[in-house]
């Protein structure tokens, strides 16, 4: 039976959050009433996600200005203190920044420093609904792209704890699962942090979905076996050319899945989109601490003195990409006049006149 959570509450004066860094064992929640709360939760990736670090960023801003007020600091300079600590957090996803930006604009729409904490407050439950119908889209569009009987291949997680509604790439899955056309998922470890073991596994369990836990090195062999029939992942950021960063290990499916013909999606929300990166290369890949890759929970395994390199995530380019999954329709081939398409829609949408896109390579709803 398919059990239904949210990992994100608000409450307009603290964020609640599922902890991810406790789960699979614990079902923790952690009570964030500061912006440096709200920091110190995602920098931790008790939050994680693209999507999710957006809407806990944008409470984080809610409750500095909601500070500032109390206190009677300027408001203005309270939230572009917050804004500067929350942008340390987490420098790949650009749905922080996205989501950043959306609060400023609103803070500086509104006609007082109380006004703006209410539309602050208010702005967090509209980011939380745009976000589950957001993430129903996607999830229709994705499983129609799949076949009767699918086998799918998923990277780390992008179901409801990365989102705070219903998932993106897994949100595909799900969807796909209801509608009865999933046979199996394969469901990749996703080392070092192994948010596919700890986090998708938990997931899928919980919503009666079929899956298979399997080490990243198996994910080519299985592809290469006939054993895939489409590769679903999702994304932190998408340049303006569609070269798509996510978490590291995605570029070695994409290789594998071109060679082997196997369909290679991304889904994502439109905010995930970034038209200031031209491409890939200019996209700021985050390196985390060394012992997320020398300890296995609190094991050490590797010899004293060895050296990390640890990047977060890795850039696919946009050629390896059959399609990206996006809330308002798929793009059938993520070359930059389809992007730039793509692209206009979110401008609209960001001036409140969402309508279908009509472009070529773009398939509306």
């Amino acid at each position: 039976m398919t059990e239904w959570f949210e990992s994100i509450k608000w409450d307009g004066e603290a964020l609640v959050l599922l902890d991810q860094t406790r789960l699979p064992h614990e079902e923790c929640w952690v009570r964030c009433a500061t912006v440096d709360e709200v920091a110190g939760a995602i920098s931790e990736m008790k939050v994680r996600g693209a999507p999710a670090i957006g809407l806990a960023a944008a409470a984080g801003m809610a409750l500095a200005a909601k500070e500032a007020v109390r206190s009677g600091r300027e408001l203005e300079a309270a939230l572009e203190q917050a804004c500067a600590t929350l942008a340390r957090t987490r420098p790949t996803a650009v749905n922080l920044f996205w989501a950043l930006d959306r609060a400023r604009e609103t803070a500086r729409s509104a006609p007082s420093a109380e006004e703006a904490v209410v539309r602050l407050s208010r702005l967090v439950d509209v980011l939380l609904e745009e976000q589950r119908e957001s993430d129903r889209a996607i999830g229709d569009y994705g499983a129609a792209l799949l076949p009767d009987g699918a086998r799918v291949l998923t990277h780390c997680n992008t179901g409801a704890l990365a989102t705070g509604a219903y998932g993106t790439a897994l949100g595909v899955v799900r969807r796909a699962h209801e509608l009865g056309k999933l046979a199996l998922v394969y469901v990749d470890e996703s080392r070092p942090r192994l948010q596919g073991a700890r986090l998708t596994a938990w997931e899928l369990l919980r919503a009666g979905v079929p899956f298979r836990l399997v080490v990243d090195a198996a994910a080519a062999s299985l592809i290469a076996r006939g054993l895939v029939d489409a590769v679903i992942v999702g994304a932190d950021r998408i340049a303006a050319n569609g070269d798509v960063a996510n978490k590291i290990g995605t570029l070695g499916l994409a290789v594998a899945a071109r060679h082997f013909g196997v369909p290679f999606y991304v889904a994502a929300p439109l905010s995930t989109f970034d038209p200031g990166t031209p491409d890939g290369a200019s996209i700021r890949i985050e390196e985390r601490n060394a012992e997320e890759v020398l300890l296995v929970g609190q094991e050490r395994v590797a010899p004293e003195g060895t050296v990390v390199l640890n990047p977060a995530f890795d850039v696919t380019p946009a050629e390896l990409v059959t399609a990206i999954i996006t809330d308002v329709g798929v793009v059938a081939s993520p070359v930059k006049e389809h992007i730039d398409a793509l692209l206009g829609e979110l401008a609209r949408r960001e001036g409140g006149r969402l309508g279908a896109v009509q472009g070529a390579g773009i398939l509306p709803r």
